[in-house]
């Protein structure tokens, strides 16, 4: 077993699942952990309340919960660490990588760039962002 975690970013999208799922393999695969982990930020005078962080944080807790609950089914599962961290996803993400196996995030695009090959060719920016900064190799699959 490698001690080097695979991290995977969720969102809570359905390309994020893909993701998750294609890690969860993976990890499986090599017998190490896995590191699932959602970014969630709220601004601080926008957002301004006693529970906006708090309920910012939890939302970030259950896009976790319910992509792992999706992957549930999956054969050998390996060892799951859930992080919901705040902050902007890219920079999460770079962070969560250091140390890391790789890095697997899903390339996300605008709605209505997805629907010719040259929008599903793109990276989104926080995709981008790994790929240009993460400390660790990153996987991205394409987005659908």
């Amino acid at each position: 077993m490698t001690e080097k975690p695979i991290v995977v970013g969720v969102d809570g999208t359905a390309d994020g699942e893909r993701a998750l799922v294609w890690a969860l393999d993976e990890a499986a695969t090599r017998g190490c952990p896995l590191h699932v982990v959602s970014a969630w930020d709220y601004e601080p005078l926008a957002d301004w309340t006693e529970q906006a962080e708090t309920l910012a944080r939890r939302r970030a807790e259950t896009i976790v919960d319910n992509a792992l609950r999706g992957a549930a089914d999956r054969p050998q599962p390996p060892a799951v660490v859930r992080r919901a961290v705040r902050g902007p996803a890219a920079e999460v993400l770079e962070s969560e990588a250091a140390g890391a196996a790789m890095l697997v995030v899903a390339a996300h695009t605008g709605r209505g760039l997805r629907r010719s090959a040259f929008g599903r060719a793109l990276l989104g920016t926080t995709s981008a962002h790994c790929v240009r900064r993460a400390p660790a190799p990153v996987v991205v699959l394409p987005a659908r």
